[in-house]
């Protein structure tokens, strides 16, 4: 009985739902590629501060990357997605020249704050505009993608170089 009655309230409120229609932001393809790089920026950032400084030279076997190459690698990146839609910069080389905690989460927050910049500068109306990314035609706003894409990889990777110590990946952590 209880169900039924529950459903019936359900249906009765569905024409209130249809008659409102979602407003969408100006851009809405850009907008929803940034929500998304916005979840992963926090993802990644949040894990690099997670890890201490001790373990950032931890690797689980000799063929990958150590914690602090993957965070510096994924710095990097930022610039290698972003740099081709927005003016071109180049990465500073961060892998090759950074190790400690502190300079490899500065040069993190400079890479994301980089791409920030690229996010805010594109619209709806250029987002489908080719640029070279690789040696191959693309439009901006799938390299946006891939890179919100390659960020979550080694996020993923990170949750792994996290257990394996004993600590809580930040996407897993219960919110207060």
């Amino acid at each position: 009985m209880k169900i039924s009655v529950l459903l019936s309230l359900c249906l009765l409120a569905l024409p209130a739902f249809a008659q409102s229609p979602a407003v969408a932001p100006a851009n809405p393809l850009v907008s929803s590629t940034k929500m998304v790089y916005g979840i992963t920026k926090n993802d990644v950032l949040k894990a690099a501060e997670e890890m201490p400084e001790e373990n950032y030279s931890f690797k689980p076997v000799a063929t990958v990357r150590t914690f602090g190459e993957l965070v510096a690698h994924v710095a990097d990146a930022q610039y290698e997605f972003c740099g081709p839609v927005g003016d071109g910069t180049k990465s500073p080389g961060i892998e090759k020249n950074k190790t400690s905690k502190a300079d490899l989460i500065a040069a993190l927050k400079e890479g994301f704050a980089y791409c920030d910049k690229t996010y805010a500068g594109l619209t709806d109306s250029h987002a489908a505009d080719i640029v070279k990314f690789f040696n191959m035609n693309s439009p901006k706003l799938t390299i946006l993608g891939f890179n919100n894409a390659h960020n979550m990889e080694h996020y993923g990777n990170m949750v792994t170089y996290l257990r394996i110590k004993g600590l809580v990946p930040p996407s897993s952590q219960k919110s207060n």
